[in-house]
């Protein structure tokens, strides 16, 4: 089997949102696998002096609230704009570093929850306890977790995962990586597509 294609993404990014409700089935057609990344766009845009879309000018802030919406119902896929936005995500992040450390099945079923939480369901993702609640929903021990949230290899491990993102050339969110090939946004799934079916081109 051809290497993994690696995912970064933010869990407070639609576009982020979009790209993993398909990335998964589109890379098992062509007999891949997808490693995913959460990171956080706060550390990342830190770093390469960037900024939220609707926080840059209000004519891009007006267009992305509407393309986000657009890109939704184009692609299929239930989509709420949440009442808080953009908002931390460590927590969802960190909740899934530690539940992929035991069950990568089991991560992903969460971090599908998360992101529809968010832009399904109008649920402030930020909160500990919202994110203590999802995993709860999913089988988690919520103790366990809670636990987990706090613990110092935990936080390393995320600050990690940032700093490999960044090294990877990542820049924003949702950003996929094909075998040092790179990808930015949910919309260059077509190309992606077309890519792994060709091996390039």
């Amino acid at each position: 089997m051809s290497a993994p294609i690696d995912f970064y993404f933010d869990f407070s990014s639609p576009y982020g949102y979009l790209m993993s409700e398909k990335i998964d089935a589109l890379a098992a057609q062509h007999g891949r696998k997808v490693r995913w990344h959460p990171i956080l766009l706060g550390i990342v845009f830190k770093a390469t002096g960037s900024a939220p879309l609707t926080s840059q000018n209000q004519a891009k802030a007006t267009y992305s609230l509407h393309d986000f919406e657009r890109s939704a119902r184009f692609m299929g896929i239930p989509y709420h704009h949440p009442e808080k936005f953009p908002l931390a995500t460590q927590n969802a992040a960190r909740a899934y570093y530690w539940l992929d450390g035991q069950d990568c099945a089991l991560a992903r079923q969460f971090a599908h929850a998360a992101y529809r939480a968010l832009f399904v369901d109008n649920t402030d993702i930020s909160s500990p306890e919202a994110v203590l609640e999802i995993a709860a929903k999913i089988g988690v021990d919520r103790n366990d977790l809670a636990i987990a949230l706090q613990s110092p290899d935990l936080k390393e491990k995320l600050k990690e995962q940032c700093e490999a993102a960044l090294k990877a050339g990542v820049f924003g969110s949702p950003h996929i990586v094909i075998e040092g090939e790179a990808f930015f946004g949910a919309d260059r799934l077509p190309q992606i597509g077309h890519w792994l079916k060709t091996g390039g081109f």
